[in-house]
């Protein structure tokens, strides 16, 4: 029934297994991969034919993860999974990216990845089995795929490259480098680097490179044994060659004249006026105008490309090496903890920072398990940043991964929680965009963090180098312009500070980039980040001294963790009722350790000395501030210190000799008390009378009428002090 195919080596120290025919048989390319116990199924299918009238490439990749592949179920009222977490949505990127452009030129056959994670060991991530097991799927389907293609993950931990590192690992490494490509060379990079030099980086990517050529002779001899037959290749459309000349002929030297213009709007308005003429001339002329409108985007690339490795001289007049003019601007809104707007010729990026307590932490349920997130950076880009008008939506891929890039970037710099307490959430707005709005993104993040006054370690900057490669020859771009990364081989994304990089992600375009050419654009930009660097210090050079004034105050101390019960209250009463009389926010750990958060300094202090008053312990011969909770007939219960109750006899109550409790005190009566001792079962012996002795005041604050005792009524006197000074017992939620 079932004609398996299984292949087995070991890789990184684990067994890496492929094995098709026994899962998802319908498919044209099916795999399941396993590495260590992470099982990945990876299935590649096409469409037979061409999608009509569609002038790209249609390809989908989805990866899913089913929680049962950790043992759990969803959470949510309807116990299923749902839309793609980030994670999900990030990692269908990362497979996406490296496969694009390995399909036969020409294929416009609608093609679908899916990736399913079935088994998570919680060490080994999927994202790089899955990227394996897309490749096997792919070589063996008979899909016109020139791969195969490998992938790996690379760790720098004490100084030595580490392949493949476990998932407990990746937090003493100090690099987090996933590399893809062919054996001719790399396709994709993405990572989080904690600020190590160019040298050991490529380093690292080349340590990857080395490590997937294995996988890829394996994928190979894989699917020598299984491979089904290949497609034929797409033919060229009848009549190209036709059409190309008199749409060169009709469309050149317009063009040339369009891409003269250094304004985007003025630019893209004369090319596609040039383009509308064109095929209206080509459609009177009975040719095919749709094969003309697919020719046009190579007419553009061949005049743009052309015009750079001839004269080296760019669209914007800029040569390969300048940086676009900057201006960083901070402070730009009034209300907001932080705010920067960084400008880079006409991309620019509103970025605002949000200062919030542990309350407003992201609680992530990952299969690895649930954690919680305290940095948190959004992208968005409206569409008025370039000039049109369309639906707003949700998030995307693409907001998603610039966002999570930006990210990467920045967070090595970020003081520790302990050191600094706070939720920092970052909205990026890209407000204009004419090329690499992500690392302007990373500037204005920088710069938005300062102002707030998050003590980042150094500044970080962000550049985005280009790539024209023709035959042997080549120019490397640096701050590459909207058009020279849609016409151009590279977009290769480089973060850092002055002391080193800590965030690169490359996409090839061609089949595969050199070791030389990585090398020449690392180094190329090295030199923009660092003038990037001066130019973003005319703003700000380091974090202001204090958070914003807008932003809350955030105390931190510690309480014995017996009494975490009584600060909470039984169902949280206590912990409520402090946040609502105050006014602050109040985070308890399980540590005894207490984050009292306030805008108002007076709500910060109020809220503390309540808590203080809560957990304190009665000292003897110590006056404190009471009220009565209960009259009998022998003396008077009073609560001090929020949640102790004490006994005053009724021999200790006035100087006089009292006949009758209520004569002297009622219940909710304010008085004040000193401890005369405390016995071993923690009863407390109080006295008013010695108060009244030692200090000749009158020690009872009443709330009310009195009430019983043939007392005469009298009215309250002076202050009641603070009645949320009471407290209680229980365990209940512990954040208020």
């Amino acid at each position: 029934m079932f004609n398996i195919t299984r292949k087995e080596m070991t890789w990184g120290g684990r067994p890496l297994i492929l094995e098709t025919g026994r899962m998802a048989r319908q498919a044209d390319g099916a795999v399941l991969v396993t590495y260590g116990e992470t099982q990945v199924l990876c299935t590649a299918v096409a469409q037979k034919s061409p999608r009509p009238g569609v002038d790209f490439f249609p390809l989908t990749v989805n990866y899913q993860e089913k929680t049962f592949a950790a043992g759990k179920i969803p959470g949510g009222f309807f116990k299923r999974e749902g839309r793609p977490s980030e994670k999900e949505t990030l990692t269908s990127r990362l497979i996406d990216r490296p496969i694009r452009p390995l399909f036969a030129s020409g294929f416009r056959n609608e093609t679908q990845v899916i990736c399913t994670v079935l088994t998570h060991d919680l060490e080994n991530d999927p994202d790089i089995v899955s990227l394996i097991g897309t490749s096997a799927a792919l070589t063996i389907s008979g899909i016109p795929f020139l791969g195969p293609i490998g992938a790996a993950r690379v760790g720098y931990i004490g100084g030595e490259y580490v392949l493949n590192p476990q998932l407990d690992e990746l937090s003493s490494s100090a690099m987090d480098l996933v590399v893809a490509g062919t054996a001719e060379g790399v396709l994709m990079v993405e990572s989080e680097i904690k600020e190590l030099d160019e040298d050991i980086t490529l380093g690292g990517v080349v340590f990857a490179r080395k490590a997937y050529k294995e996988v890829i002779d394996f994928i190979v001899d894989f699917a020598e044994h299984c491979a089904k037959e290949p497609w034929p290749l797409p033919k060229e459309a009848e009549g190209t060659a036709a059409v190309k000349k008199r749409l060169y002929a009709l469309a050149e030297k317009p063009v040339r004249a369009a891409y003269a213009k250094t304004v985007k709007q003025e630019r893209v308005e004369a090319v596609s006026a040039a383009k509308e003429a064109a095929l209206a001339t080509i459609a009177e002329e009975g040719l095919d105008v749709e094969l003309a409108s697919g020719l046009f985007k190579k007419l553009e690339k061949d005049i743009v490309r052309g015009n750079i490795m001839k004269t080296g001289s760019r669209i914007d007049g800029r040569d390969t090496r300048t940086v676009r003019q900057i201006v960083g601007e901070v402070g730009v809104l009034r209300r907001a903890h932080g705010s920067a707007l960084f400008t880079r010729g006409e991309t620019q990026a509103l970025v605002v920072a949000t200062l919030g307590t542990g309350q407003d932490e992201q609680i992530i349920d990952a299969l690895e398990g649930e954690y919680r997130e305290h940095f948190l950076l959004h992208y968005n880009f409206p569409p008025y940043s370039v000039g049109e008008a369309s639906f707003m939506r949700s998030p995307g891929r693409r907001e998603i991964g610039h966002g999570k890039l930006a990210w990467r970037a920045v967070r090595p710099l970020l003081p520790s929680k302990e050191d600094f307490p706070y939720t920092i959430r970052v909205v990026s707005e890209i407000t204009e965009s004419n090329g690499s709005s992500s690392m302007a993104t990373v500037c204005g993040t920088s710069l938005a963090l300062m102002d707030a006054g998050v003590p980042m370690a150094r500044p970080v900057a962000g550049i985005a180098m280009g790539l024209i490669k023709e035959d042997d020859g080549f120019a490397v771009l640096s701050d590459i312009l909207g058009d020279e990364d849609h016409l151009g081989d590279m977009d290769f994304k480089v973060a850092g500070t002055e002391a080193g990089i800590t965030s690169l992600q490359m996409d090839i375009k061609i089949t595969s980039i050199t070791e030389e050419i990585m090398k020449i654009a690392l180094a190329q930009a090295k030199d923009g980040r660092m003038h990037i660097l001066g130019e973003m210090a005319r703003a700000l050079s380091g974090a202001r001294e204090d958070v914003s004034a807008n932003a809350p105050r955030i105390t931190t101390f510690n309480i014995p963790r017996e009494k975490i019960r009584e600060v909470i209250g039984t169902g949280g009463k206590i912990i409520r009722e402090i946040c609502e009389v105050t006014g602050a926010k109040i985070d308890i750990e399980d540590d005894g350790t207490i984050k009292v958060a306030a805008v108002d300094q007076t709500a910060a202090d109020r809220a503390i000395d309540w808590i203080k008053s809560i957990v304190a312990e009665p000292e003897v011969g110590v006056i404190y501030k009471g009220k009565v909770v209960k009259v009998v007939d022998f003396g008077a219960f009073v609560n001090f210190l929020g949640a102790r109750d004490g006994l005053v006899h009724i021999s200790e109550m006035a100087q006089e000799r009292v006949a009758n409790v209520a004569d002297v005190v009622n219940e909710g009566d304010e008085v004040r008390v000193k401890v005369l001792g405390v016995d071993d079962r923690g009863k407390v012996r109080l006295s008013m009378r010695v108060v009244n002795q030692e200090t000749g005041e009158d020690i009872t604050e009443q709330v009310g009428p009195r009430q019983g005792g043939g007392g005469e009524g009298r009215e309250d006197r002076g202050d009641r002090g603070d009645r949320g000074d009471r407290g209680g017992r229980g365990r209940g939620p512990r954040r208020g």
